[in-house]
């Protein structure tokens, strides 16, 4: 927006009430006619130009007030934190009576301008930091509206080896895909390409090319590219401005980084390859490692010269595909063609920091509240991991034990000294002679946790009785369900 639109739309905002009973929220009547609205623009035939046949007239799509409605609906599900102007997702929602009006008229007049990005560090799994762009609650209303109208006309044109961010697929239907091509297809050699600084490198000018092929409206096109190129405010608070790439974090991102992606897509069918991609993780598969160093050779080429994109020769490499990370998962196979899924070590790592964190003996928290945070992290993870197949469960076990062992700790640690842990052995039934062998040790808390004692105080049953869930037995009733699932389609 203009400055003085801008100021007009703050003031507003602060002469809405901060919640409590006057303060306007969105009526949930509006959001579910916004939804049938989203699914009747969807649905009925495109504006196009009788010149072109190119799509026209979407940024008053994106604009109307029913889209932008939805937009808020979809931002305050997926909540998040607020941007540089430190206006929160309730709070827009409780002021969209009014913003979004004048977010509307903003939009269709032209008049409105991205604020700027807040950039924040994440620490990636395999080292170094991943940048997000955090926008203002009110741009990620604008992108989310710019995506569901983008959506609809994009998606159908992507390859179906694609699967980063797309309706109806995720990581499984990527390692069901790869695992085929290992198995059924022999592929047994794998190049592995990491994009270096993807999200950071796109070029804005064949991003917006690649979108005008398919887009006539210049005002969405003019749109976009200010998204694109809005300022980024650094932890420090220095700003620098957006010449390059898609920052990660808002709601646009993901289909614009697979519109550029897809060019490569294609290129690798036009060349006959099977290959996997999800997001900017690709990989392709071959018969021979000769194969696999012509493949990275000539695909580098077009990356570099087409793409303007750079290769992360660090983490790219011609292996085979049980050696490399994907998604988590390493992909092999037998020799009579059955797949086998098992877990990456970059997994097992994170896994193990992940448990050790949540069993601290320190933390000054109860037994059972520990065991519900560990059983919430579990059915989470398995959620995720279940893809792996039997081959698994011997990891699974170890974790299962580890799990246990640690909270055998964190009850030594509780009972701090050794005559309250000794009666609490008696208590839970444990003979004299192991329940005091076990407590009066002064071999450490480490050593104890796995005595004969405190295992006959805290054995499975114990644990079963607390709550304490098992990665193994969630892994068998996942697979379990699965299976039905499989048998009733």
């Amino acid at each position: 927006m203009r400055k003085s639109d801008l100021r007009q739309l703050t003031l507003v905002f602060a002469d809405s009430p901060q919640g409590g009973e006057s303060a306007e929220a969105v009526d949930g009547s509006t959001t579910e006619a916004a939804s049938l609205h989203i699914a009747n623009v969807n649905s009925r035939s495109e504006t196009r130009s009788t010149e072109t046949g190119l799509l026209t007239d979407l940024l008053d799509k994106v604009a109307s007030l029913e889209m932008l409605e939805a937009a808020l609906a979809q931002v305050a599900r997926n909540q998040g934190a607020p941007g540089v102007d430190r206006q929160s997702v309730d709070d827009v929602v409780a002021h969209a009576a009014t913003i979004l009006p004048a977010l509307s008229k903003a939009l269709l007049t032209g008049c409105y301008e991205p604020g700027a990005i807040r950039r924040v560090w994440i620490p990636k799994p395999g080292g170094g930091r991943r940048g997000l762009g955090i926008p203002n609650v009110v741009d990620r209303v604008v992108q989310q509206a710019t995506l569901q109208i983008l959506e609809p006309i994009f998606e159908p044109t992507f390859h179906a080896s694609s699967h980063g961010f797309r309706p109806g697929r995720s990581c499984h239907t990527a390692i069901e895909e790869a695992s085929n091509y290992v198995t059924k297809e022999q592929r047994r050699y794998l190049v592995d390409i990491d994009l270096k600084s993807f999200f950071d490198r796109v070029n804005h000018q064949r991003l917006l090319a690649r979108l005008g092929q398919r887009v006539s409206d210049r005002r969405l096109l003019r749109l976009i590219g200010q998204m694109l190129t809005a300022e980024i405010v650094l932890p420090e608070g220095v700003r620098t401005p957006g010449t390059e790439g898609v920052p990660q974090g808002g709601p646009l991102s993901p289909l614009l980084s697979n519109i550029v992606l897809d060019e490569l897509d294609w290129e690798l069918e036009r060349r006959g390859l099977c290959f996997v991609r999800y997001a900017d993780d690709c990989n392709i598969y071959v018969r021979s490692e000769r194969a696999g160093q012509r493949v990275m050779d000539s695909v580098r080429r077009f990356l570099q010269r087409r793409l303007r994109l750079a290769v992360n020769e660090e983490k790219s490499a011609v292996a085979r595909p049980w050696q490399r990370h994907f998604l988590g998962f390493r992909i092999g196979g037998t020799r009579k063609g059955r797949p086998v899924i098992q877990l990456s070590q970059r997994t097992l790592d994170r896994l193990d920091d992940r448990l050790n964190e949540l069993t601290r003996r320190n933390a000054g928290r109860s037994l059972e509240t520990i065991i519900g945070d560990v059983n919430s992290y579990l059915r989470g993870w398995m959620g995720f991991f279940y893809p792996c197949t039997w081959e698994v469960l011997r990891t699974l076990k170890y974790f299962d034990g580890h799990i246990r062992r640690r909270l055998r700790a964190v009850v030594i640690r509780h009972k701090k000294r050794p005559r309250h842990l000794f009666r609490h052995l008696l208590k839970l039934g444990v003979p004299r002679a192991p329940a005091a062998k076990t407590a009066f040790s002064r071999r450490g808390t480490w050593w104890q946790s796995r005595s004969h004692g405190l295992h006959l105080g805290y054995g499975l049953a114990r644990f079963a009785k607390l709550g304490l869930l098992s990665l193994e037995t969630l892994w068998q009733e996942r697979n379990a369900r699965s299976r039905v699932a499989e048998g009733s389609a």
